[in-house]
């Protein structure tokens, strides 16, 4: 098809906007494989699991063989403040590279907190809200996760705790102060505030935090507070399973003009974002149906997939969640405080940890400096500021199109703009002022880190 009958933008009618989430498990071969209870190894129950979470995503959780989850008309209602997203043909980007290739991006930045999460935070918001719970906790990492939860429970008339780490509640005071506009609480990651915090502390005296660090207070906080339940942004399968939204726009988008990806790349922390873009696509492949080249991009700081071993591990620093068999650096592994990208969890999602397992999908790891520099040659072109996530996404997806401009191949690559950059001023300050440094983890860190996993 000719470039004149593709749009810049892609935007889908109303009435396009997907009706069911799609749970890619209904469709794997192998399963990932399930939660366990850290003092018995056994699989954790739905009973088990209802005291930290809200009950009927629990059952979402747990649930493997339901291929589509009807969206709540109350949910539906929501999304349609900025959904359906766009999917945006970079036509100026590829001018400038002047590649064969076709580039597409799937841009989730269109809603007040900036980034894909609100996709998943709406859901959960309204789970508790519907179980009749008073409020929700949870922790935060860069900030975007917090900040959709926050504007989550407003909307719901819910209270808001919010874990942030540590250096990014100190690096990012604007996102910080968005959560408390919408009436969330928000302590940085460790505190005094738990038990549990107070340990790590005693650990690691002086410490920046991590997401594990901030998953063991929120967790503590919900268990020890009548009506309250913990809800998480990323890592779960929950939670893949709201991000499916993005994946089944961007393919109704494509198959509108009739277009086929060959290349799918999302930038990898937790994997919500990568899971909720490539999961219909995945579908196809595993069925046989259609095939796609998948790259998860994470930070070389942070390098989960690339170095990490597949095995059980804690999701939390402190060891009071269940044990998840997933790629992992040790639930003690702390990124160091230099690492401005985000993407900063120690482990990656049951169900990506499954098919990277399998050899379904491809990772890389890539060091922040070289992300910043793509994040900023994508903004000066595009005319969008990249969250730093979203721009190790656009690092390969500018590698990717030079190489079909050195063999001269036209395909077509698909990643996921997980959001906007404008409450990352103080990482693009140092990056511009060439403060910013690459920190990559010695093989004895990481050695000693995985040393500390649980024998089961």
């Amino acid at each position: 098809m000719s470039n004149e009958k593709i749009p810049y933008k892609i935007y889908l009618e109303e009435s396009e906007m997907p009706r069911a989430w799609y749970n890619l498990r209904a469709d794997m071969k192998n399963k990932p494989a399930p939660l366990l209870n850290p003092e018995t190894l056994k699989p954790m129950t739905e009973k088990e699991l209802s005291k930290v979470f809200c009950e009927e995503l629990v059952r979402q959780e747990l649930d493997e063989d339901t291929a589509y989850f009807e969206i709540p008309e109350e949910i539906r209602n929501f999304y349609k403040m900025y959904r359906p997203a766009p999917l945006v043909r970079a036509y100026c980007l590829e001018e400038k590279l002047g590649t064969p290739a076709k580039i597409y991006y799937k841009f989730e930045g269109n809603n007040t907190s900036g980034s894909h999460k609100l996709n998943s935070a709406i859901a959960q918001a309204y789970y508790a809200k519907k179980q009749g719970l008073k409020g929700v906790t949870t922790e935060t990492g860069a900030g975007q996760w917090g900040t959709a939860l926050s504007m989550a429970c407003s909307y719901f008339d819910l209270d808001c705790k919010v874990f942030m780490v540590k250096c990014s509640y100190e690096q990012k005071p604007f996102r910080r102060e968005v959560m408390r506009t919408y009436g969330a609480s928000v302590t940085p990651s460790p505190s005094t505030e738990t038990e549990v915090g107070k340990k790590i502390l005693a650990a690691h005296p002086g410490t920046t935090g991590s997401l594990g660090c901030a998953i063991s207070e929120a967790v503590e906080k919900a268990v020890n507070t009548e009506g309250y339940r913990y809800v998480l942004g990323s890592v779960l399968n929950q939670v893949l399973l709201h991000q499916s939204v993005i994946g089944l726009e961007a393919k109704a988008a494509l198959d509108k003009y009739g277009v086929k990806p060959d290349i799918i790349i999302g930038c990898a922390g937790g994997g919500s974002n990568l899971g909720g873009l490539i999961s219909p696509f995945m579908g196809e492949k595993i069925r046989g149906e259609a095939d796609y080249k998948f790259i998860a991009v994470e930070p070389a700081s942070c390098p989960s997939f690339t170095r990490g071993k597949y095995a059980y591990d804690y999701c939390d620093t402190g060891m009071v969640c269940p044990l998840s068999k997933m790629y992992t650096l040790g639930s003690d592994f702390i990124p160091a405080p230099n690492h401005s990208g985000g993407l900063r969890y120690h482990g990656m999602n049951p169900i990506l940890s499954q098919l990277y397992e399998d050899g379904l999908m491809e990772a890389v790891s890539v060091k922040q400096t070289e992300v910043f520099e793509a994040a900023e040659q994508f903004a000066r072109v595009e005319g969008i500021l990249p969250a730093p996530e979203s721009s190790h996404a656009i690092k390969i997806a500018i590698d990717e199109a030079m190489k079909c401009k050195e063999t001269g191949e036209e395909k077509t690559i698909l990643f996921g703009l997980t959001g906007t950059g404008y409450f990352d001023m103080m990482a693009y300050e140092k990056f511009h002022d060439g403060k910013m440094t690459d920190y990559v983890p010695s093989d004895e860190e990481l050695e000693a880190s995985l040393k500390k996993l649980p024998k089961v």
